[in-house]
């Protein structure tokens, strides 16, 4: 009875799209809804426009204007930067460092600035769908719960949260702990379930091989005086579970600019961009044609980006976990210490 729910699943959620390599930034005209109310771009903010690496492409810098824009109209927001995103572009710069395609804009300082950051890397359900994502670039997007995937659209921060995950060794016989600080992000339409979901921004650092060390005398020890103590791995420019990773010196720059100071973040791309990309591509139109923006380097490696919504996906991953239930976690070891 599972496989043939799990069968009919994927006949919903499946779509097969046709394959075009494509060279080159394609061209898209901006949200109506705000871009007409927005006022007239700066021409030192205009200058960041482009294809290069501290650049950005002119559809995610309007969107993401108007967006600000109109939050402030609305007495929403008050911080005079904004961020966005550009997750069509890859993760990677040919000399093997990370690519930028997140930015900082505060039009009031007259300050651009683009940094790193994590897409989402997916999932693969055997039997139902692989929506995965590579390092390089993503192809798959979605809002669907626990799908590990990315949702463009508007977003506004809110309060940042910090939590304990463990110490981790700095230098011989001395270990630091690992605080690490959560900016939540809400979302409205597509991203409307960001809270749902868990969606925010945080620095790209976890601890891996976590064991339990004798610890009384720290704040963090459990009734039996253990830690977790593991070892720090910084994975900047990786791939994330659908939140937006940054460096921990970035991350934390990010979070101290909107402490008590909330303000919009604008990632591109939304579904209806996925969608109307993917049905050009699957006609083997030029999407620069139909007016619509794709980075054309991750274009060509991809062949053609999904959208996978809440709708058909959400209810496919929580058929699948009810089908598979993960083994029971096991309880971290006793570390051996030195």
């Amino acid at each position: 009875m599972a496989a043939l729910l799990s069968r009919s699943i994927l006949l919903r959620i499946s779509n097969v799209f046709g394959v075009v390599t494509l060279a080159g930034v394609v061209s898209v005209s901006p949200r109506p809804f705000a871009a007409e109310q927005a006022p007239a771009m700066p021409a030192w903010l205009s200058a960041h426009v482009g294809e290069g690496d501290d650049q950005i492409a002119e559809p995610v810098l309007r969107r993401a204007r108007a967006l600000y824009l109109q939050k402030v109209r609305e007495g929403v927001v008050k911080n005079s930067c904004y961020f966005a995103m550009d997750a069509t572009r890859p993760n990677d710069l040919d000399s093997g460092k990370p690519a930028h395609r997140f930015y900082v804009i505060c039009e009031p300082q007259q300050t651009f600035r683009a940094i790193s950051a994590g897409h989402g890397s997916g999932l693969d359900l055997p039997g139902v769908a692989d929506f995965t994502n590579g390092r390089e670039c993503a192809k798959n997007f979605g809002n669907a719960l626990d799908s590990k995937l990315t949702a463009g659209g508007a977003y506004v921060t809110s309060e940042a949260t910090a939590s304990f995950k463990g110490y981790y060794r700095v230098s011989p016989g001395q270990d630091a702990a690992l605080v690490r600080t959560f900016l939540p992000f809400d979302g409205e339409g597509d991203t409307a379930n960001a809270r749902q979901r868990a969606i925010g921004g945080h620095a790209a650092v976890v601890l891996r091989g976590v064991c339990l060390m004798k610890k009384p005398g720290s704040s963090y020890a459990n009734h039996d005086g253990y830690v977790p103590h593991g070892t720090l791995v910084d994975y900047s420019g990786g791939r994330s579970d659908g939140c937006t990773s940054w460096s921990p010196s970035d991350a934390a720059d990010i979070i101290a600019m909107t402490k008590d100071d909330p303000t919009t973040l604008y990632i591109y791309p939304e579904a209806s961009d996925i969608n109307a990309v993917a049905k050009a591509v699957a006609a083997r139109h030029a999407p620069s044609g139909d007016g619509l923006y794709w980075n054309g380097s991750c274009l060509g490696e991809i062949g053609s980006p999904k959208f996978w919504p809440q709708a058909t996906l959400g209810p496919a991953i929580a058929q699948y976990r009810k089908d598979h239930p993960p083994p029971p976690p096991r309880p971290a070891p006793i570390c051996n210490q030195q």
